[in-house]
């Protein structure tokens, strides 16, 4: 199993840098075609539709103003991926918003890479849920850079968040490129003592276990009792075992004006300490 296709993001974040090296680095690990995408900021909803008058000059003005900010985006892409070296490159600049685009584009690709959104940087056109946007939008895995610290490459200790549920189980085997190739992966269960859930079966983990097994991963199952929030748990036990990457279910779904998400995916989506890999 392999990723023949991989997208990143790209942006004017301060550190696109950061995502932008580790999509490459996983690129090239896998021979994949890396595609970057940069987005104008103007949803394609409005060149479909007619409601604007594309010969303008105002508004042609605008958009050719975007597209230079994007083609210059699209260079700095190039040049940070020549210093890692992947054989098939790809820029794209895409008129689109960056949620709309990045939804779109993520189908057609193995794997999408994004960066947690930081407050404290003001960047024009990101929306601050763009990465569960696409999460619960695209179908495929997402993995979220944080905006701090530097992510280990190559991925050596994986942790696998199992929680028994359907979007869990849709992430670990979209993550097996990368479960294959990592040295260990630890398996984790959280339990809560006054919560009767039967949705791990008899032993909790075990099964999970063995199929990763089956696979020739090496699987360590780690069972914990906790009481509070089990995102801010889930980081406290990524700390503890040296993780390099979490891979999860994205919970939630889409509302109309609302976005709606489960509790562990909003804490990790806001205090990742490691990158996250989610799938809906």
């Amino acid at each position: 199993m392999t990723y023949k296709t991989v997208l990143v993001h790209l942006d004017q974040a301060p550190r696109c840098d950061v995502r932008i090296q580790l999509a490459a680095q996983i690129s090239q690990s896998f021979g994949s075609h890396l595609i970057g995408a940069a987005m104008t900021g103007i949803s394609r909803h409005i060149f479909n539709r007619g409601e604007l008058d594309l010969t303008d000059p105002v508004f042609s003005h605008h958009r050719d103003h975007l597209r230079q900010h994007a083609r210059d985006v699209l260079k700095h892409f190039e040049q940070v991926v020549a210093s890692v070296g992947v054989d098939s490159l790809e820029p794209r600049l895409v008129d689109d918003d960056a949620a709309g685009g990045m939804v779109l584009q993520s189908r057609y690709a193995d794997l999408t890479v994004l960066g947690q959104f930081d407050s404290a940087a003001t960047i024009p056109g990101v929306m601050s849920n763009l990465p569960e946007l696409v999460v619960l939008g695209s179908g495929r895995p997402v993995l979220i850079v944080p905006h701090s610290g530097q992510p280990a490459y190559p991925l050596q200790r994986l942790m696998v968040a199992w929680d028994g549920s359907l979007s869990a189980s849709r992430a670990i085997t979209l993550a097996l490129p990368l479960l294959l190739r990592a040295n260990t992966v630890d398996v984790v269960v959280m339990q809560t003592a006054d919560k009767n859930d039967d949705a791990h079966g008899d032993q909790a983990g075990a099964d999970l276990a063995l199929f990763l097994a089956r696979h020739k991963i090496k699987v360590n199952l780690v069972e914990r009792q906790i009481k509070g929030d089990h995102g801010e748990a889930l980081l406290s036990i990524a700390a503890d075992l040296t993780t390099n990457l979490i891979v999860m279910g994205g919970y939630g779904h889409t509302r109309f004006r609302e976005l709606v998400l489960g509790g562990v995916t909003r804490t990790l989506l806001q205090s990742m300490t490691v990158p996250v890999l989610m799938a809906h």
